[in-house]
């Protein structure tokens, strides 16, 4: 008789201390709560989070795995021995949908290859979040990840994402390390042509979100926000 095999439950958490009722459906919530081992970017925010949903057993005796931007290809199959002896697992990114720019989607494509059911839950994505409220293209859009760190090489990077942009009339959504955030905002508006649309996405869902789409050029002539540390997404339309 075949072993019956868990589910892998991508569980999305909050963008920060927001209020959970208002971003994520009872039935996530009262998913997760059920669940007794999950898969985790960062502990001590899994701890937070499932603290604050009131998982059914106490969070001490939850069993916590960790898939991170360090871990080994070979360590995952011993992430993904608690679903193929029949239980259901939870993967959380530490913030948003865990998948999406998350090291997560090696568990999920691991899954598929052994059967395993993968089942995305609802809740908030800071990505899609942003192309929503752009008013940019939703139509034909690219995700790029993270831009360049190095000056010289965020700079040619912006002006081929501008061009493709222009040819494709397509949506280029990027992001960055928080504490660059203020650099590349000084390059995307020293090096992008005036009439190109640059919609900024801070803090989404939490209680100073802040969300604009203007022209560089609008945006040259105005005040910029501050986005020093604070989670951002850039959405691009030439």
């Amino acid at each position: 008789m075949t072993k019956a095999l868990g589910t892998l439950y991508l569980i999305p958490v909050t963008l920060g201390d927001d209020n959970i009722d208002q971003v994520l459906p009872v039935n996530v919530l009262n998913i997760a709560r059920q669940l007794e081992t999950f898969v985790v970017e960062n502990e001590k925010t899994a701890r937070y989070f499932l603290s604050t949903i009131k998982t059914n057993k106490p969070v001490r005796e939850l069993k916590l795995l960790t898939l991170n931007e360090h871990t080994q290809d070979k360590a995952l199959p011993e992430l993904l021995q608690p679903l193929l002896d029949g239980q259901d697992v939870g993967l959380m990114s530490e913030a948003g949908c865990p998948g999406i720019a998350d090291p997560g989607a090696k568990l999920a494509e691991l899954a598929h290859c052994k059967g395993i059911r993968v089942m995305p839950l609802v809740g908030p994505s800071s990505i899609l979040l942003a192309l929503m409220a752009s008013g940019l293209n939703g139509q034909s859009f690219r995700f790029l990840g993270y831009i360049p760190a190095d000056k010289a090489a965020r700079i040619l990077r912006l002006k081929d994402v501008e061009k493709i942009s222009a040819k494709q009339l397509e949506t280029q959504i990027f992001i960055e390390t928080p504490y660059r955030n203020q650099h590349l905002l000084e390059d995307i508006l020293a090096h992008c042509q005036a009439a190109t649309r640059l919609s900024i996405a801070c803090d989404i869902s939490l209680s100073d979100e802040f969300i604009k789409t203007k022209t560089i050029a609008e945006w040259k002539r105005g005040s910029l926000p501050d986005l020093h540390k604070k989670p951002t997404v850039f959405l691009l339309l030439a």
